[in-house]
């Protein structure tokens, strides 16, 4: 009896250090699961689908809840050739909307797992404070920690009860064969507590997790850092884009002239606004002048009844800048607008009508106001230089230099950095 009672002891330690172990890792696991699966929907997903509502496509979370997940899986990767196999249930799904569903065969199994995850728990419903900025929760749902700690607790509970009862078997076996019992003597809970911190197993498995605990809050942390997609801060002037791009549909380089042509995509001036605001005033019932484009006439000092500028009253919007890079990284934006367009749309899935412009700054005429969409990492940034085919651009007069660059090369004729762009002001000024 007594081996059996060493053996279960044994079995309970190893029993309440898996538990734990099992609960950080799931939980860490968890967390990393859903928030590659936010990026991935985010980059690949968002510009035709909606979590809780439709758009080109249907809304995600009550589909992945409702079909199977080896169906999403080749669904995902590869709907045409589903569809061409006969497969009902894809031939079915693909009569929610005439435009066809991107495929993305590169994406591996857990991947396609980590979007189905993230569209499972879904955003957080944001809350209504005034002034109060809604909590986003990229890790495991609270309900499933709730789940995975009170299993822990019941095993710890049930290891002990068990533990008690043994105790009181042995001491009653013993008894009957007549052996005599010595009474456990009462410890005091500090004696009891600096007993276990002489306990060498003990102190190991505490320091264990306190690094495992610590060590994945730091991972995460400096994993995060830098890293600011869904970033939207408050602007002088309530712009939406929603009403401009998406309702009135007011081209993207209207505004944003310099994308099409230039380094910086530019914000526009105040003057540009005045071409249509100086007619558009949006008075309010009261006959007043919208407080958002009376700020426009204030940094102008403009008077809309007199229809005259006062030059003394003039001062800048102090814009919040939204999307910024580092310092070291040097990013064009007519590089690719115009002479990448063709592969980045081909490999972001944009519709025909859909401004390239939606590729890296996401459904632009769906925002009340503007957030940064994608995350403009290094590694965002590769992987869609890895993805995007350039393969037709040979006509283009870019990669047309290139190739005879090459061809030079190979004939052993001399070629210098100004035949591949070496003049250009902005590879050295930014």
């Amino acid at each position: 009896m007594r081996n059996i009672s060493l053996g279960f002891k044994k079995f309970r330690k190893s029993a309440m250090i898996l538990a734990a172990l099992s609960f950080f890792i799931v939980t860490v696991s968890k967390a990393q699961d859903v928030a590659e699966g936010k990026t991935l929907f985010t980059a690949k997903c968002k510009s035709c689908h909606a979590l809780d509502h439709d758009l080109t496509g249907p809304a995600l979370t009550p589909k992945v809840n409702e079909l199977d997940e080896a169906f999403l899986i080749s669904w995902i990767r590869d709907n045409v050739s589903l569809r061409a196999s006969g497969n009902k249930q894809a031939i079915e799904a693909a009569k929610f909307s005439p435009s066809e569903m991107t495929t993305f065969p590169n994406l591996s199994d857990d991947q396609i797992k980590n979007i189905i995850a993230y569209a499972k728990a879904g955003e957080p419903k944001k809350e209504a404070a005034a002034g109060a900025a809604a909590v986003k929760d990229e890790g495991a749902s609270s309900l499933s920690i709730v789940g995975i700690i009170a299993i822990i607790v019941l095993s710890i509970v049930v290891l002990v009860v068990l533990g008690r009862a043994i105790k009181v078997l042995e001491r009653l076996i013993l008894e009957k064969q007549g052996i005599e019992v010595a009474e456990e003597e009462n410890v005091s809970l500090v004696t009891g507590v600096k007993g276990l911190f002489k306990n060498k197993k003990f102190v190991f498995f505490t320091v264990l997790c306190l690094v495992i605990v610590l060590g994945s809050f730091g991972w995460m942390g400096m994993w995060e850092t830098g890293v600011h997609t869904g970033y939207q801060p408050t602007q002088p002037i309530k712009f939406s884009h929603e009403l401009h791009a998406g309702i009135n549909q007011i081209d993207c380089q209207y505004c944003h002239s310099g994308a099409f042509k230039s380094k910086n995509a530019t914000i526009p001036s105040l003057n540009v606004c005045m071409n249509c605001h100086k007619n558009v005033q949006a008075r309010t019932e009261d006959g007043q002048i919208s407080p958002e484009i009376q700020k426009i006439y204030n940094a102008l000092g403009y008077d809309a009844d007199k229809q005259t500028y006062d030059k003394s009253k003039e001062k800048p919007i102090e814009w919040v800048r939204v999307h910024n890079l580092p310092d070291f990284a040097y990013f064009n934006h007519s590089q690719h607008v115009v002479v990448g367009e063709e592969a980045i749309r081909k490999e972001k899935g944009l519709k025909p009508t859909d401004p390239v412009c939606f590729a890296c700054h996401g459904p632009v005429n769906t925002m009340e106001e503007i957030y940064q969409y994608s995350p403009l990492t290094m590694k965002w940034c590769i992987n869609c230089h890895k993805e995007a085919d350039i393969s037709n651009k040979k006509n283009d007069a870019f990669y047309a230099n290139v190739i005879a660059a090459h061809e030079k090369i190979k004939k052993g004729e001399k070629i210098t950095p100004a035949m591949l762009g070496g003049l250009e002001c902005g590879k050295c000024h930014y």
